[in-house]
């Protein structure tokens, strides 16, 4: 597709202002906006978002910057109880359009991982820098290289005076990486949108699928005594090795694995197959004492397919239950002292269909750009699946850097990277949201 002369002259500008978006990613990396957990106190959550929310009311922008309530989202599976956002806001700004045009919604998280083990780094992870041609720095993948990117397109229209005829929304939000409650709150709020672009580091794939995905907990009883002296039957009331009953749970895992894999993860174009991992074991209060009890952690992804309704695998953690009831009730101990499960948090499975208009114009818009795209999709999750599945929004994920760079030591992102996918995400807001003028 042939670009019209003011999409010409918006890629320039963005190829011209090249410094200045570098710089801004350089700025939002300066932020530790650290993935917490649900008890950490607020880190510079409240200033990057208010550095971004003050860029942006600058030129035009309504800026709503709220703390969501507990309770806004506190009914979800996404959330821990409990959690607080107490300095720890959601920003949507909204470049409104010249009439009554579609509305294009453009969504990124600020939170990032932590940078352990931070003595290998060979940087400052929070002291950006370039060097040959790459941006290093904790997030610049995933994903404040994609949120400047988003941005500073949107920047760049308002201020060239290209006032689109439906509106522009950005919404960046808090704690992707350790819940997506953030983008839930958003959604609750009423951040809603025609279509949707979040700019996680897709390599310029137009993901449209992704992999909802369950943690069970489950806790396996033992009795505790003394590992040194010679116990009696458990039911004469001596020890039980918590540990030794776990691998019966493990056991049954393996072997739902397998089944499911055989009789019901069937194939998808874009992802890859559900499957099991163990995560976490945890045991033992004492060197000498028989353990009291031995904690198994999964993650378990499942396909949309796998979804309910709502986007959730209620169907997987059944037969997950179902499994582990079946060797339980083999086991005499375990018959009547049977394992607990404690499916949370969870995040739901989620799907756009390619025949939505965003995903085409994402690929044409793309390649205009000088990166040929194809579809795709992320294994793991993405907020986009919130605002699909919850807030009635079809949202793919098209961004700068590979995700294969997300979450590693020395994160980096390529300069190119960001002036190309900031000049597709302005020219797919320029089709998208109809521009009053070519």
């Amino acid at each position: 597709m042939s670009l019209t002369e003011t999409e010409r002259r918006v890629v320039d500008e963005i190829e011209r202002r090249t410094d200045e978006l570098v710089a801004l990613a350089a700025d939002l990396i300066r932020f530790d906006t650290t993935a917490r957990d649900p008890s950490d106190p607020p880190r510079d959550e409240m200033a990057l978002q208010s550095y971004l929310a003050d860029r942006m009311r600058a030129l035009g922008a309504d800026i709503d910057l709220w703390e969501p309530a507990p309770d806004d989202v506190g009914h979800s599976r996404l959330t821990p109880p409990g959690l607080s956002f107490e300095g720890r806001p959601q920003l949507a700004a909204r470049f409104r359009g010249a009439g009554r045009g579609p509305t294009l919604l453009f969504n990124g998280h600020i939170d990032t991982v932590s940078t352990e083990p931070r003595a290998r780094w060979k940087r400052d992870p929070h002291r950006p820098d370039v060097l040959d041609g790459k941006l290093y720095g904790r997030g610049a993948c995933d994903m404040k290289g994609g949120i400047a990117s988003m941005v500073f397109a949107a920047e760049l229209l308002a201020s060239l005076g290209l006032r689109l005829t439906g509106d522009l929304v950005v919404c960046t939000v808090t704690d992707e990486e350790s819940t997506g409650a953030g983008g839930l709150a958003a959604v609750v709020h009423g951040v809603r949108a025609d279509a949707g672009v979040v700019t996680e580091p897709s390599a310029f794939d137009v993901w449209v699928a992704c992999r909802g995905s369950l943690i069970p907990t489950i806790t396996v009883p033992g009795r505790p005594g003394h590992a040194g002296v010679k116990q009696p039957h458990w039911r004469e009331g001596g020890a039980v090795n918590a540990v030794d009953k776990a691998h019966l749970v493990m056991d049954a895992m393996r072997r739902f694995q397998e089944d499911w894999r055989a009789h019901r993860n069937h194939h998808h174009p874009y992802l890859s197959q559900g499957e099991v991992v163990l995560t976490g074991i945890s045991s033992g209060e004492w060197a000498v004492t028989y353990p009291a009890a031995c904690q198994l952690v999964y993650h378990v992804a499942y396909l949309p397919q796998h979804a309910d309704e709502g986007g959730w695998g209620t169907e997987v953690r059944q037969q997950i239950t179902d499994w582990i009831h079946r060797v339980a009730v083999s086991d005499p101990w375990l018959s009547e002292n049977p394992p607990v499960i404690e499916c949370a948090p969870e995040v739901p499975a989620a799907e756009v269909s390619i025949e939505e208009p965003i995903v085409r114009m994402m690929l044409t818009a793309s390649a205009d750009a000088g990166r040929l795209s194809k579809l795709s999709g992320l294994d793991s999750w993405h907020d986009g699946a919130t605002f699909t599945r919850f807030g009635g929004t079809p949202a793919i994920c098209f961004g700068p850097g590979d995700i294969s760079v997300a979450h590693t030591i020395n994160e980096f992102v390529p300069v190119d990277d960001l002036v190309d996918c900031a000049k597709a995400l302005a020219l797919v807001a320029l089709r998208f949201c109809s521009p009053a003028e070519k």
